[in-house]
């Protein structure tokens, strides 16, 4: 049975994983939700726990190796849980098993029968399951998402991303395969709104790859082209040892919305509207994305309602992910089965708290500086 937090009360969460982007983008957003807190930590590194325990008041510190045992407190109502990608799967099932409430970074696995394993043990125990699709909660991408669905370019004819950075050859991202490289961990973003921004589900999926360093043992820019119904394509590339590149263009028969930035934590997005040569821009606050998102998934666990970005929409990503990694290996297409989504994201879910300063790491480097 899952864990009944009473509305008027704040929904208590354990971290799990104490890397990089908990420390930058999700701990320091709690606070200003107004309706989450954080009771304990996760991890086998003592010295970020009491580090981090002590900056945010947290007296709770379990090793990896403890989790079943604070599962089982009755401390604890909900846990964001950022692993490495290839390490999500036995942890959540033992959450979402334990009635738990569970926010997990995405991509949700790194195959869909994970993802299905994860599905099957919320649905048994009523836990609620939520992918950390943050833009889902951000002004800019649901701003476009509904000009697109209000027709305001006219019939969509296809989407093109870019999306880069420099990723250090010491980080745990460089030397673990494909589940670590640049299409799992930044191919989300690109591919989450294009499936959002076109309502639809991609039929085909091809991807070619290059290896340019000797410090990643994967191709680490990859381009990936997508064929979806209603004869619409998408591409998108990317790459951990390209400049800082971030945006999208999505093209109808009337104009296009380009967005820069588009994905990246702490950004301000900027849109460029062109409908038959007439251009308009707009401007939209910088928000804490991570604070938006667990106010809006701490709502649903306290008001009893299902998130959007449930594991249905972390499924369906992945599925793409698979394939794209099956067509670097074989260099050929690979084609996926039909399928609707009911759910989409809608402009009610917006959250705008304002952005927060990131902290002093503590034993963690952004993926560009380390470990």
């Amino acid at each position: 049975m899952a864990v009944h937090v009473k509305p008027g009360t704040k929904v208590r969460y354990a971290v799990v994983g104490l890397g990089w982007i908990s420390q930058a983008a999700f701990m320091p957003g709690v606070e200003h939700t107004g309706n989450s807190e954080m009771v304990a930590l996760v991890t086998s590194h003592e010295e970020k726990a009491e580090k981090l325990g002590a900056m945010y008041g947290i007296k709770d510190h379990y090793s990896y190796a403890e989790l079943d045992i604070m599962l089982a407190s009755g401390t604890v109502d909900a846990v964001y849980l950022a692993l490495p990608n290839f390490d999500h799967v036995e942890t959540a099932v033992k959450v979402l098993e334990a009635g738990v409430h569970l926010l997990l970074e995405k991509p949700m696995a790194v195959s869909v029968k994970e993802c299905e394993r994860m599905i099957a043990a919320s649905e048994k125990s009523g836990a609620k399951l939520m992918v950390a699709y943050r833009l889902h909660h951000e002004p800019g991408t649901l701003d476009a998402i509904q000009k697109v669905r209000d027709g305001a370019i006219g019939k969509v004819r296809f989407f093109n991303s870019s999306f880069s950075q420099q990723v250090s050859g010491q980080n745990h991202r460089a030397k673990n395969g494909f589940w670590a490289g640049p299409v799992p961990d930044m191919g989300p973003y690109p591919l989450n709104t294009v499936r959002n921004l076109f309502g639809a589900e991609p039929l085909e999926v091809f991807a070619t790859g290059v290896n340019t360093d000797e410090r990643f043992d994967f191709q680490d820019t990859v381009s990936v082209t997508l064929k979806f119904p209603n004869d619409r394509i998408a591409a998108f590339t990317l790459s951990y040892n390209g400049g800082d590149v971030d945006d999208f263009r999505v093209v109808g028969e009337k104009g296009d919305l380009f967005s820069e930035p588009a994905y990246q934590v702490g950004s301000a997005m900027e849109h460029v509207l062109t409908v038959e040569k007439k251009k308009s821009s707009e401007s939209f606050s910088k928000t804490d994305h991570f604070g938006g998102e667990l106010k809006y998934f701490s709502d649903c666990i306290l008001n009893n309602k299902a998130p959007e970005a449930d594991g249905e929409e972390g499924l369906l990503d992945v599925r793409v992910l698979q394939a794209t990694e099956q067509s670097l290996l074989s260099g050929q297409p690979q084609s996926l089965a039909p399928y609707y989504r009911k759910r989409r994201p809608v402009p009610s879910q917006v959250e705008e708290l304002s952005a927060v300063k990131e902290p002093e790491l503590v034993v963690s480097h952004k993926p560009s500086d380390g470990q």
